[in-house]
């Protein structure tokens, strides 16, 4: 796929990863058409992306609840004619341990709210987004890209049953679309970021971020322009689809 002029939908696109893609991207000649529930965020980003001569669009909506997402993927058909690709990226965090005990004591266990939350955003989300941007694709006759953000917690990571659960269903929606959509022209494909330098991690304590990078093999946080860059690469890649790229720096947890 060329980039050029092509619509790219983004969900969490108001900041931090989404923002650098959007930005990114948008250096390539694509534009963007961002989603998020942050309305501020969405037109700093916006603003930045037309101060690269790009007129990217913005749309204010949950992703996790079916109407909002049906609305606005015909908003974004309506505003811009079609849908090129889609990078299912929006995510939360609802850290804590599956169940904590002292002394044979149950002190805490994951409620079943902080499990919700994270699946109906980083799993239903990507599910109601990529089921939408799909239909408009087939609708229109035209082949598209789906991209889902997974991570590197997708193999189990203490403290995130509920988002490393999520991370590895988006791994394996990545493989079964790409059997089931190949037929209309549709790829797609998955990125597992690993620490990245994104302004929440950086807001971090200097203690706690040196701690980190020495976990690290490549003794750095990544950054998000290297995400942004993979984004690309599948992208403008015709005859990739149905895998992961790992963007880890050699870490495993």
């Amino acid at each position: 796929m060329k980039l050029q002029d092509k619509i790219i939908v983004i969900t969490g696109g108001g900041q931090g990863l989404g923002r650098s893609m959007a930005l990114y991207l948008a250096d390539k000649g694509a534009i963007p058409a961002l989603i998020d529930m942050n309305p501020q965020a969405l037109d700093e980003t916006v603003g930045l992306c037309l101060e690269k001569g790009i007129e990217a669009r913005a749309y204010v909506a949950n992703i996790a609840n079916e109407d909002e997402v049906e609305a606005t993927f015909s908003k974004i058909v309506a505003d811009c004619g079609s849908i090129d690709a889609l990078v299912n990226n929006a995510g939360i965090t609802r850290d804590g341990m599956f169940i904590k005990a002292k002394d044979g004591e149950i002190v805490k266990r994951m409620s079943l709210s902080s499990w919700q939350q994270v699946i109906d955003v980083n799993l239903t989300g990507v599910f109601l987004c990529g089921r939408e941007a799909a239909t408009k694709m087939i609708e229109a006759g035209k082949p598209g890209v789906i991209i889902n953000i997974s991570s590197i917690s997708r193999a189990g990571n203490m403290g995130q049953s509920n988002y490393s659960a999520a991370k590895a269903a988006v791994v394996a929606l990545t493989t079964t679309w790409a059997k089931e959509l190949a037929r209309f022209g549709i790829r797609t494909g998955a990125i597992a970021p690993g620490f990245i330098g994104t302004e929440m991690v950086l807001s971090m304590k200097p203690e706690a971020l040196a701690t980190l990078s020495k976990m690290i093999p490549a003794k750095r946080l990544g950054t998000p322009d290297e995400i942004a860059s993979a984004i690309a690469f599948i992208l403008e890649n015709e005859y990739f689809s149905g895998r992961v790229i790992e963007v880890d720096g050699a870490l495993r947890l």
